[in-house]
């Protein structure tokens, strides 16, 4: 089993407003849960109004699987219009001497 972390920063234009960025970013979150199947949350930037940092952490038994689902889900972010992307990085864990 695999632990995958997808960390983003970006820039969300279009807003003039913090309770705009929040709305952008819940029907983003939203989306990419019920498409992708995994955890999404706003870890830094939450009082700033054009920027953010997201966290995203999936689970799959392949790590190819798990990285091929984490850069489908970067793809998915960065199609959104108001969606700027600074940074990111992906990180994977192996969990096998976690569930022995």
């Amino acid at each position: 089993m695999f632990l995958g972390l997808l960390y983003v920063d970006c820039l969300l234009g279009n807003g003039h407003s913090l309770k705009e960025k929040r709305n952008h970013l819940l029907r983003l979150s939203q989306r990419i849960r019920n498409k992708f199947n995994v955890a999404i949350s706003e870890v830094e930037g939450q009082n700033l109004w054009q920027r953010s940092s997201l966290l995203v952490v999936s689970l799959n038994s392949s790590k190819e699987s798990l990285r091929k689902n984490l850069s489908a889900i970067l793809e998915t972010m960065e199609k959104e219009p108001y969606f700027q992307l600074l940074s990111y990085e992906i990180k994977d864990f192996g969990l096998h001497h976690f569930l022995r």
